[in-house]
């Protein structure tokens, strides 16, 4: 990756914890935007609205971009925003919103314990993540003999690609999605199926998620 890329959640996760107990719920999911975390934050605390506290962090962007966020949200200052946002940064996600929901056990941990306690919740539901990263793709149109359809696919699934529809008329008329580091490979492979008679429309660019290959 260059400086530049970041690995990001492929969706979402929970995990749970019992600190002497106290529950500690830890909730994550991939967003592209504040609005996004913080929509996020509300449903969590929609879900939980009898906890003692849901504490989020966010990093939304990542690599040399990123816009950061924590809250304590009524614990002791700096014993369990601070600590998850941390975790957060040492987990190389970006894009990715984390809120830990405490129901309060009846026993006090103290400074130390809560910073553990968060710290462990954020650990956990990381270890549950799967990992993806926003690829570059490009957008393609074609017009296919019926013959040419499967060589198609098998084409453009070998270059990362994946079809984005289809529709069979006199011929198949087909759209894919097609990663531009595999553009060129899957060009070359167009080329060699269809003997060089057939054209590849190019319609739009964009981004999608993807797992790590």
């Amino acid at each position: 990756m260059n400086d530049n890329s970041f690995h990001v959640p492929l969706g979402p996760a929970r995990a749970e914890i019992v600190v002497v107990n106290s529950r500690f719920i830890a909730s994550l999911d991939y967003v592209e935007t504040v609005e996004e975390a913080r929509n996020f934050m509300a449903s969590v605390r929609k879900e939980f609205p009898d906890a003692s506290h849901n504490v989020p962090a966010f990093i939304v962007g990542g690599g040399n971009s990123s816009t950061e966020f924590c809250s304590d949200d009524g614990e002791p200052s700096g014993t369990s925003g601070r600590p998850l946002l941390s975790v957060l940064r040492g987990s190389g996600l970006g894009n990715v919103v984390v809120v830990v929901t405490r129901y309060f056990g009846g026993t006090l941990l103290g400074t130390g314990g809560l910073v553990k306690a968060y710290s462990e919740a954020g650990k956990k539901v990381l270890e549950a993540v799967r990992r993806g990263e926003l690829v570059e793709v490009t957008f393609l149109s074609a017009a296919l003999p019926y013959r040419l359809f499967e060589p198609f696919r098998s084409a453009a699934e070998a270059s990362g690609g994946k079809l984005l529809s289809t529709e069979f008329v006199e011929l198949v008329q087909i759209k894919v999605e097609i990663p531009l580091r595999g553009l060129d490979e899957f060009r070359s492979r167009f080329a060699d199926l269809s003997g060089g008679g057939l054209e590849l429309t190019q319609y739009g660019q964009g981004k999608t998620l993807a797992p790590i290959r």
